[in-house]
């Protein structure tokens, strides 16, 4: 169970069925009994067992066959209800669910883990190849029901223009507006407290300082190696660029936007004005900043090449002076770093993540296909992973587990009912042990679930402190860009702007990195960038902003 993720956002959780499904062919698939079943007045378990068919997919390196996981055993001895998955290991997904999704004899009744963008779900709903949910939701789905009724705005981000709801949500509430555990995202900052205790170094507050700090993991690497054993260079920074990347190292330079939307590369001023982050001075001056850095040899030479397993091993060796990564546990250890705080330049900001302020939430991930015969009982089936007591475990794992390590323990709450309790994590991996258990699709755990069904990870728990402790009072901006739905003509306009826009910020953010960056230069990167049509790809989200707070 070795692999990387922050969270299971987009990743999915599958089974292999057989050598031409791993192939990326897939099967033709049939129902047994599902479209005879009525939904009305329905409860599980069923008098007889019923199949259905699901598409999913697995972190690779993991189970393959997703009926072997403990969670679906349960789920198929509770509720009588046999599925008959399609299984695609993560790596292979992208390619291979667009291949099943254009073949009808390969479609399933479902799609369990999806991930799929707006732009995938207006494809498939123009195609006629999902079906709209919203009625299903309204009369199959209680549970699901229920957070919609309490939550609205859950729902308003699921429904498109015309109001139709063609994907089920994954929502995991940790925290809220600026403590939301989503607000910083994979370039949450990560400095060597040890190192800095053996060298009598403080923990750097502005640009300046931080350098300092860098010269001096460089300058003593030494000395470092022969006190902590340490086989390898001594590395003072890396990351992996657009990705886990420096991106909030550069907050406090010009305006104090910077530039942690690598997606997207658009922030909100405090006007409600959407602004491109890679276009301003502030950002221009921090790239300058992180070339001086890594002309100075302060930054891994491999951070604009490596993969995860390459950054992974190299922390696990215990060369990182300053990191950046979602948690650095997965990267290294939690005795030897600590956070770093917001760096002051020309001001002392964190912009937070787009969309974080509504936690965590990803509208596609999981549809229904046209050629389900029945989606009420389908829907039905797929609200159980609402399930207060359900949810937590398709997201993190689960209990009675048959190999060494369990994500939870089942216990009580103050009432007496039963509740998941997170197990001590020790040394493991969070995420590589909740790859191995956890099955994701669509669920949603809200903040009222901690203490009554599941208690708060603590992995969760410790970064949602430092979170308040180290970036929340800096956070100065007001908004983020919200989870909204657009039109299929303006998704398609936006995708065909994004696709050459955002390969070139990110290419030249790199380029600026490794080999600086003249006035001229600037210059020239502005004109392309202004090129490749900014001014209407900043304009279709204004649209959508100036809606949303309407």
């Amino acid at each position: 169970m070795k692999k990387k993720t922050s969270k299971l956002l987009g990743a999915t959780l599958v089974l292999a069925i057989s050598a031409s499904v791993l192939a990326g062919c897939g099967k033709e698939v049939s129902n047994s009994g599902a479209a005879e079943v009525s939904a009305e007045d329905l409860s599980f378990p069923l008098e007889e067992k019923v199949t259905i068919t699901g598409m999913i997919s697995y972190p690779s390196g993991t189970e393959s066959e997703p009926n072997n996981r403990t969670i679906f055993k349960r789920l198929e001895e509770e509720t009588n209800v046999h599925v008959d998955w399609t299984a695609i290991s993560s790596d292979q997904w992208g390619d291979k669910i667009q291949l099943n999704m254009s073949n009808k004899s390969t479609l399933t009744d479902f799609v369990f883990n999806a991930g799929f963008s707006n732009s995938d779900l207006i494809r498939y709903s123009d195609q006629g190849v999902i079906i709209p949910l919203e009625d299903y939701i309204d009369n199959n789905m209680p549970n699901l029901k229920a957070v919609f009724d309490k939550y609205p705005e859950y729902r308003a981000m699921c429904e498109d223009s015309e109001g139709h709801i063609w994907a089920l949500p994954w929502i995991e509430q940790l925290g809220s507006n600026k403590t939301a555990i989503q607000t910083v995202g994979n370039n949450f900052t990560y400095i060597n407290q040890k190192w800095l205790d053996f060298l009598g170094l403080e923990t750097p507050t502005t640009v300046d300082e931080f350098e300092e700090v860098l010269k001096a993991f460089k300058d003593h690497a030494s000395e470092l190696q022969a006190e902590f054993g340490i086989e390898g260079d001594i590395i003072p920074m890396s990351c992996i660029m657009n990705d886990q990347d420096p991106s909030l190292l550069i907050n406090g330079f010009g305006e104090g936007y910077g530039d942690n939307d690598i997606g997207q590369h658009i922030a909100v001023t405090d006007d409600k004005e959407v602004i491109c982050t890679a276009t301003t001075e502030g950002f221009k001056k921090g790239m300058q900043w992180l070339h001086q850095l890594y002309e100075e040899g302060l930054i891994d030479p491999e951070c604009f090449t490596q993969d995860w397993s390459t950054y992974v091993a190299k922390g696990k060796s215990h060369r990182y002076g300053v990191c950046f990564t979602w948690d650095v546990a997965n990267i290294d250890n939690l005795e030897d770093y600590v956070p770093l705080a917001a760096l002051e330049a020309d001001t002392k900001n964190v912009t937070p993540l787009n969309g974080s302020f509504t936690s965590g939430f990803d509208r596609g991930r999981c549809v229904v296909t046209s050629k389900c015969e029945n989606p009420a009982f389908v829907c039905s089936w797929l609200d159980l992973m609402y399930d207060p007591f359900q949810s937590p475990q398709n997201n993190w794992g689960t209990y009675g587990e048959d190999d060494e390590f369990d994500i939870f323990e089942l216990g009580e709450n103050a009432n007496g009912d039963k509740m998941l309790k997170h197990a001590p994590l020790g040394d493991a991996s969070p995420v590589e042990v909740r790859e191995a258990e956890c099955v994701g699709g669509p669920l949603a755990i809200l903040d009222e679930y901690y203490g009554v069904y599941v208690t708060c990870p603590d992995d969760a728990q410790y970064r949602l402190d430092w979170i308040k402790e180290y970036y929340t009072d800096d956070m100065h901006c007001q908004y983020v860009y919200p989870n909204v739905f657009m039109t299929a003509e303006d998704t398609e306009e936006l995708t065909t702007i994004q696709t050459d826009l955002i390969s070139y910020i990110n290419a030249s953010r790199s380029n600026f990195v490794m080999n600086g960056l003249t006035d001229a230069e600037w210059d020239e990167y502005l004109k392309q960038v202004n090129a490749y049509g900014l001014d209407k790809y900043l304009s279709i989200y204004q649209k959508y902003l100036d809606e949303f707070y309407k």
